[in-house]
């Protein structure tokens, strides 16, 4: 199938953005979700806005998509947050916001369209979690990214082995640091020094990790790291 429906979190800027803008362009139909979401002025995306953490947003997420074109062919799971500082410092409302985002927002929508996926005998579903669950940095402390985005990368094998059989394949992008406007008052080239390849990111080369996923037939269970080399060590700042 060339088309396809393809449900995104958190679409409202940075990566979510980029997804929209570049899978849209491929030619498929899209469903953008953010909490601050304006209409499309475009027949081929349809946007929700709402908290994809709360279970309503997720029935009407899914609701509206089925309304309007029949079936889910892709889920990308990309709503997240980020709130970096030393593990005692956090506070319960900083546990809350990002639990509540990560988890439970991957939960609600992904146990629905799962749902339907089961139903058609076909689907897909691409987690974005992030390098630091493999390789955390000294200098950054991440906790919270850590317990939130490492339960996403173990479910993505988890899902992946259960629904094997069943015509679903689950994978999963590990961003390292991308250029966006959550870095952008940030020293910039401190955080490229944290990547072996001495730069950042760019919001392409994610959405490029999720068209090879979302085409490869014989892939499910793997977690594509779009780091630079992050993941694979050099956790000295280079100089």
């Amino acid at each position: 199938m060339s088309e396809k429906v393809i449900v995104i979190t958190g679409a409202s800027r940075g990566i979510g953005a980029a997804l929209v803008a570049g899978l849209q362009a491929d030619g498929h139909r899209i469903v953008a979700n953010s909490r601050n979401l304006q209409p499309a002025n475009d027949t081929h995306i349809l946007s929700i806005a709402g908290d994809v953490a709360d279970p309503a947003v997720a029935d009407r997420i899914v609701a509206a998509t089925l309304e309007r074109w029949g079936r889910i062919d892709t889920l990308v799971n990309n709503a997240g947050i980020f709130i970096g500082k030393p593990f005692v410092d956090y506070t319960a409302e900083d546990y809350n916001a990002v639990m509540s985002t990560n988890v439970a927002g991957f939960f609600h929508i992904t146990q629905r369209v799962a749902r339907q996926m089961l139903k058609q005998g076909s689907g897909h579903i691409v987690n974005v979690t992030t390098s630091l669950v493999d390789q955390p940095i000294g200098a950054v402390p991440t906790g919270l990214a850590a317990l939130s985005k490492g339960g996403l990368a173990a479910i993505t094998k988890s899902l992946a082995t259960e629904y094997a059989t069943k015509g679903i394949r689950v994978n999963a992008v590990s961003p390292g640091i991308i250029k966006t406007s959550m870095n952008e008052g940030a020293d910039r080239n401190f955080l490229a020094k944290l990547q072996p390849m001495g730069r950042l990111g760019e919001t392409d080369e994610i959405v490029e990790a999720v068209r090879y996923l979302d085409r490869a037939a014989f892939v499910t269970g793997e977690i594509i790291h779009v780091d630079g080399g992050a993941h694979a060590g050099q956790w000295q700042i280079a100089s």
